[in-house]
């Protein structure tokens, strides 16, 4: 199991590859746009492997999804691009399912991913500042998104 910084950090240096290397045309991840891919790479995970990919939790603030170490950390960023971040290694299944993630999520703002989210029964039946359980959110991901 990783930390969600690990993760945070992993989404951050992918979208940089990209940028860089991939000539794609990326803009860098804010703070609350790495909210909701940390949201979904856990959900997909728990509905992959039927285990967490990250230990901390994610909790159901106002705007959607939320891991809070990982708010306050990027919190110095506000609305902007995050443009720092260090460099992680992820084992290669787990790189192949955050890929995918990214895929299908990254495309999106993070208002439209807010938005996503909202619509959502794992935020949607969660009072908010509360912690989001991850038996509703694996079976989410598994009715929605992740065929295994």
């Amino acid at each position: 199991m990783y930390k969600a910084m690990d993760i945070a950090n992993w989404f951050l240096q992918y979208n940089d590859y990209l940028s860089n290397y991939e000539n794609e045309d990326t803009d860098l991840i804010s703070n609350l746009k790495l909210q909701k891919l940390l949201y979904y790479a856990q959900g997909c995970y728990l509905a992959a492997y039927d285990k967490k990919l990250f230990e901390e939790d994610i909790v159901a603030w106002r705007h959607g999804p939320v891991i809070e170490s990982i708010y306050r950390y990027f919190k110095k960023y506000g609305p902007k691009g995050i443009d720092k971040y260090d460099a992680v290694k992820i084992d290669s299944d787990t790189s192949s399912l955050l890929q995918d993630v990214y895929k299908v999520f990254g495309k999106y703002s993070a208002w439209g991913l807010r938005q996503m989210t909202h619509e959502e029964t794992p935020w949607k039946s969660t009072k908010i500042n509360d912690v989001i359980d991850t038996d509703i959110i694996k079976d989410y991901f598994k009715e929605n998104y992740v065929t295994v």
